[in-house]
């Protein structure tokens, strides 16, 4: 469907607020939170999404601890979305966020997937169809969700602070492609 090189600043929503800034750099997007417990995303303004597969390299500089990065999916209103969250000593989950309120369709597992600390990357994949979702980190399955509750929206991505230290992470080479039947 598309490829996105984070080159174009008019399709990603970008800023600097007191706890941190979300900018383009070379080839690559990049949350920087510089105060603890801050969380930070952007989302693509285009084009509204419902079924695809998605890829997205992540690249945390500085993270640590429960400190989170990832994708958002589906995102409707920054109140309806869905949250593929990994955390930086090593454990992934997907977060429902509907109407303001989070749960858990995929509590926090531990993954040997994931390199904990930084600056380690991963490759993030997300196969949307329908209710069903596939989730992999460096192509290997994590889990598989079967949730009706938002099936179109936009695609961005997030970091969090949930310790007493900055948090960056880069984001490039995000892939989206069509399914096919």
């Amino acid at each position: 469907m598309f490829s996105d090189d984070f080159t174009e600043p008019d399709l990603w929503v970008l800023g600097s607020t007191s706890s941190g800034n979300i900018s383009l750099g070379v080839n690559e997007l990049t949350i920087a939170i510089a105060e603890p417990g801050a969380y930070q995303y952007s989302i693509r303004k285009e084009p509204l999404l419902g079924d695809y597969h998605v890829e997205v390299t992540t690249s945390p500089t500085l993270c640590q601890g429960e400190d989170q990065y990832g994708l958002l999916l589906r995102m409707s209103s920054p109140g309806n979305f869905y949250r593929y969250a990994l955390s930086c000593d090593g454990r992934v989950r997907l977060d429902r966020v509907i109407q303001g309120t989070a749960t858990s369709p995929q509590p926090w597992i531990q993954n040997n997937s994931i390199p904990p600390g930084a600056p380690i990357p991963s490759r993030l994949g997300v196969r949307l169809h329908g209710d069903e979702m596939r989730f992999f980190i460096n192509d290997q399955h994590q889990f598989t969700v079967i949730d009706p509750a938002l099936q179109i929206g936009n695609l961005g991505v997030f970091a969090r602070s949930l310790g007493e230290t900055a948090v960056t992470v880069n984001f490039s080479n995000l892939i989206v492609r069509q399914i096919l039947q």
